[in-house]
């Protein structure tokens, strides 16, 4: 298959609400394509709207776009994992402290720098969506699907302090975006709850037995050949993050621009479900192996990640003038997170049928933003 570039100039003139801009893929295609067509053959408008055989080229090219995107961002955090946890390693961290720090950290790299870069680009509903459709969607398609899969026992750890330690970062989260921004010094406030939580979790693991230790050590990538190979593993992560990141928000920001739908939604959907891909594989596989400790502990430290970890980041970067975000959504967030509590509490599992209805919940969300758009 041959690379190349497409790049894609849509004007809708002046009776069409907006621009698409540019939008530049890099494919992989069989077929020969040049770059900068004519005008007369980039997709075209009439009466402000797309004509079918352009809405049908938009498609084609932006969901080729976020497929891409997601590819670029899962092998991109895969090689900055392993990178880095070689290089840790090399410098004498124990496994322990790799598995809380560098391994945490990486797994979701997908959805910081899509954040950063979405607030870098003043696309604040892509940056705010991005989030909380990942906190619902690894709530109630993530968890769901896992406890469907096989019924997860939850330790007496996590609900005794990660799920409420949660939820209050949660309600903190929703408090700050309640006017529909985020200042800097909001964000500096989440990611120092990060840091704190991080230098907890090191302090408490550091006295579980050896059964826990192990398991981190197996949990950890080993260390590659060659120092400059963990190097060249880091760098290449790196670029692949953040050229799937722009990706996957150009194909999302354009599927929306086509169509008329808001970037808060495709945020909350699409790209929530794209950077959330990790996380899912991780769950399901876990399940699948009866870890069901494992898929519970990956979803609350992944949500305690992004509302603290994610937006706090971003909104340091840059503040967050405009999020987009409707109150059904921050209620939504909020009443996943509340239900979370007692769910585990019965029998410290979450059954089939609480799996189930998780799947429901989180259908009925993305069917409500579908038909309000």
């Amino acid at each position: 298959a041959q690379v190349v570039a497409i790049r894609i100039r849509l004007d809708g003139g002046n009776d069409f609400p907006g621009t698409l801009g540019y939008a530049s893929l890099c494919l992989a295609l069989g077929a020969r394509i040049r770059c900068g067509e004519k005008a007369s053959q980039a997709p075209q408008f009439r009466h402000g709207r797309l004509t079918s055989g352009s809405r049908r080229t938009v498609l084609l090219l932006s969901w080729l776009s976020i497929a891409l995107g997601v590819v670029l961002l899962y092998f991109g955090a895969e090689f900055l994992v392993k990178g880095a946890a070689s290089v840790a390693q090399r410098l004498g961290l124990t496994p322990l402290v790799i598995g809380l720090t560098v391994v945490a950290f990486g797994t979701s790299a997908p959805e910081l720098v899509v954040s950063v870069g979405a607030t870098l680009n003043d696309q604040g509903p892509v940056a705010a969506g991005n989030v909380i459709g990942s906190n619902i969607g690894n709530i109630g398609l993530i968890l769901g699907l896992a406890a469907l899969i096989r019924p997860l026992n939850v330790q007496a750890q996590i609900i005794r302090f990660d799920v409420p330690l949660l939820l209050v970062a949660s309600i903190v989260f929703v408090l700050f975006l309640a006017n529909g921004q985020m200042a800097r010094w909001e964000g500096g406030l989440l990611l120092s709850g990060l840091v704190v939580y991080t230098i907890y979790s090191l302090y408490a693991a550091r006295k579980e037995g050896p059964a826990v230790q192990e398991e981190f050590a197996e949990a950890t990538p080993p260390p590659s050949g060659s120092i400059g190979k963990d190097v060249l593993l880091i760098v290449a992560g790196l670029v692949l993050l953040v050229l799937g990141a722009r990706a996957l928000v150009d194909g999302a920001v354009d599927i929306a621009a086509a169509f008329g739908i808001s970037e808060a939604v495709i945020a909350l959907t699409v790209v929530a479900i794209g950077t959330s891909l990790p996380e899912l594989a991780t769950s399901v596989v876990a399940a699948l192996k009866g870890e069901g400790d494992i898929a519970v502990g990956n979803v609350v430290g992944s949500n305690l990640f992004n509302v603290l970890g994610i937006i706090g980041t971003a909104a340091l970067v840059k503040p967050l003038t405009e999020t987009g975000m409707q109150v059904v959504d921050l209620a939504v967030l909020l009443g996943m997170t509340v239900l979370l509590l007692p769910l585990m509490r019965t029998g410290f599992k979450v059954t089939r049928v609480e799996g189930l209805l998780l799947l429901a919940i989180y259908s009925a969300y993305v069917l409500y933003l579908v038909l309000q758009q």
